[in-house]
């Protein structure tokens, strides 16, 4: 049998893994506390396990705190944000159905491609990077194109936008419309109401404020959109995202729990953690904390002589700070001297950003006065040094 082995082992493999200290102030993930570390690290159980259940049960709860929701079809996605965002859409559309996509950063743009691969008619509304969506921009949408869903993200880390969300759920409503809002980069740093505001789907990832690994995401869907999934007339094209099923292994519908799919029992350890961490501090405080150490680094980088990306004070996402590239610098050289002159992670422009802005991010335990003050000193020593007069 050796005889027939033409690939050796890979030498990489050979050698033990290496995995640098770095602070991560990008859009995300975040860095991961020792305590969410040991979670992730505990020891597998299986994943119909009545104690796996019982922490799924506990990561529900925390889900409906975060989001201010009493929804029972309330659960964790195995998957990343991106896969909540797919989840959420082709279960509430069919083939023909109207979406109308809010797009201000890529985020719109991702969910108006995954809305057509469903053969969902897209209507699209549009505003520039840096601005967002004012209630008329959206009654004028709505009354327009007649959406089955509208689509809008609440922060939109592409571009540092957070869109106000009073009265569109409202608004929607009264046009006959759900309303579909991504909080993958705002949870627990802005403030969401998603029952007050009538938010109908409602999804975030595990990786930003809640400092939980990659891998899990937080969706909810209120009794409107449960039961617009119970009048389909197909099944969701995604046997793996069907809500039917997730909404059984999940508890939420009242039966016995049944196998559906191999669940990551460790992610779900850590994602139970960052819920916990985050209701031990509370929301209203983890609110304001976001929004000291945004309002410190906004201030900070003015005085560097920096121009910040969005400019309404309102409309600054709270998590994710965008800064116009100043004249004369390659946003590429600055990211690269960061990391490997003061181990700190930003990251350039997305989507309609790229080449245009700095991002830093400053998310759940991330968030603190000494991090801005060492992503300042960091930003000042790279304005000296990255100049393109002085190559």
């Amino acid at each position: 049998a050796t005889n027939l082995l033409h690939v050796p082992p890979p030498q990489g493999l050979l050698r033990p893994l290496v995995v640098p200290e770095r602070l991560l102030l990008g859009p995300g993930p975040s860095n991961v506390p020792p305590r969410i570390l040991a979670a992730g690290g505990r020891q597998l159980l299986g994943h119909m396990h009545p104690e796996v259940l019982q922490v799924m049960d506990e990561i529900k709860a925390g889900i409906q705190y975060a989001f201010q929701t009493q929804n029972r079809l309330t659960l964790a996605i195995s998957g990343t944000g991106h896969c909540a965002m797919e989840a959420a859409l082709l279960n509430l559309l069919e083939h023909g159905d109207t979406a109308l996509v809010a797009v201000n950063g890529i985020w719109g743009q991702r969910a108006a491609d995954i809305a057509r691969r469903l053969g969902a008619v897209v209507r699209e509304l549009w505003k520039p990077p840096g601005e967002y969506f004012t209630p008329r921009d959206i009654e004028e949408g709505l009354v327009r194109h007649k959406p089955l869903v509208l689509f809008i993200t609440h922060g939109e880390s592409s571009t540092g936008v957070l869109q106000p969300l009073e009265g569109l759920g409202e608004l929607c409503h009264r046009h006959g419309c759900l309303l579909l809002v991504d909080a993958v980069a705002s949870l627990g740093g802005a403030p969401i109401f998603m029952d007050r505001q009538e938010i109908d789907v409602l999804y975030s990832g595990s990786q930003k404020v809640l400092n939980a690994p990659p891998g899990s995401a937080p969706i909810s869907f209120s009794e409107r959109a449960r039961e617009k999934i119970l009048r389909r007339k197909t099944q969701p094209l995604s046997f793996y995202l069907d809500m039917g099923w997730l909404a059984n292994y999940w508890g939420c519908d009242g039966e016995p729990r049944r196998y559906h799919h191999t669940a990551p029992i460790n992610s779900f350890f850590s994602l139970r953690e960052g819920l916990a961490m985050l209701a031990e501090l509370g929301l209203e405080s983890s609110w304001e904390r976001h929004r000291a150490s945004c309002a410190q680094l906004c201030q900070g980088l003015r005085d560097l002589g920096l121009e910040l990306f969005v400019k309404e004070e309102k409309a600054r996402l709270p998590t994710i700070t965008t800064v116009r590239v100043p004249k004369g610098y390659d946003w590429k050289e600055i990211t690269a001297f960061l990391m490997e002159n003061h181990a700190i992670e930003i990251a350039g422009g997305l989507g309609p950003s790229v080449g245009k802005v700095l991002r830093i991010g400053l998310m759940g335990c991330n968030s603190t006065s000494s991090n801005v003050d060492r992503v300042l000193r960091g930003l000042r020593d790279a304005l000296r040094r990255c100049h393109r007069s002085r190559l």
